[in-house]
């Protein structure tokens, strides 16, 4: 199998408008390190895994130990790290309005009820994942075709088969403790309040299967 290079993926906005369209959220130090450091060491990390299973020996793998075993289980591990960061940027940097997405909006209140009762979930959802995981709104493709909060540990358990991811609140704690400390519930409000429905939107309508 031939290595695939990943790229880190631009955010929607520069280092520099992260500052200000993010403030509400994490700080300028923590926008920093969250995307050029712990987001990009996920990318890293996976362009090393990927060269590396170029030449690891299958015929050695085993259900106890074995290189391709370990080398194959941090694959997925980073590369739902990066995809759920990659999805964390762009929901961010907006005002919350949710008017701005009909199409989302729509199922979402199909199956929650109300938009507040969406966010309830989805605050809930966010607080009961562990202290390395995520809060994570998915379309369910092969299931019941509906959107719906999952809870996510670390990045990839609890992930369901066949869904489509359009909203991920990052809870590991590097995302939230050097501005609001233990707040979670905190970080979670200004989030919701600073989602950027347009863009939210479009991931639904280019994702959603009619």
């Amino acid at each position: 199998m031939n290595a695939f290079n990943y790229k880190l993926k631009p955010r929607p906005y520069s280092d520099e408008e992260a500052k200000a369209k993010l403030a509400s959220v994490v700080d300028a130090e923590t926008a920093d390190w969250h995307y050029n450091t712990h987001h990009k060491g996920y990318v890293d990390k996976l362009n090393e895994i990927e060269k590396a299973l170029e030449t690891a020996d299958a015929s050695k793998a085993n259900g106890n130990y074995s290189a391709i075993g370990e080398l194959k289980r941090r694959w997925t591990w980073n590369h739902a790290g990066t995809v759920l960061h990659d999805l964390y940027w762009e929901n961010l940097g907006g005002d919350g309005d949710d008017s701005q997405a009909p199409d989302v909006r729509a199922e979402i209140i199909k199956t929650y009820g109300s938009m507040d009762a969406w966010k309830a979930d989805m605050k809930a959802t966010s607080l009961a994942a562990k202290l390395s995981g995520w809060g994570v709104l998915i379309l369910d493709q092969l299931g019941s075709g509906e959107v719906r909060n999952v809870l996510v540990d670390e990045h990839h358990y609890g992930a369901v088969w066949g869904a489509v991811p359009l909203i991920a609140c990052d809870v590991f704690e590097h995302a939230y403790y050097h501005k609001d400390g233990p707040k979670r519930a905190l970080y979670i409000d200004n989030f919701l309040k600073n989602l950027h429905w347009g863009r939210i939107n479009d991931r639904y309508k280019k994702y959603a299967v009619r």
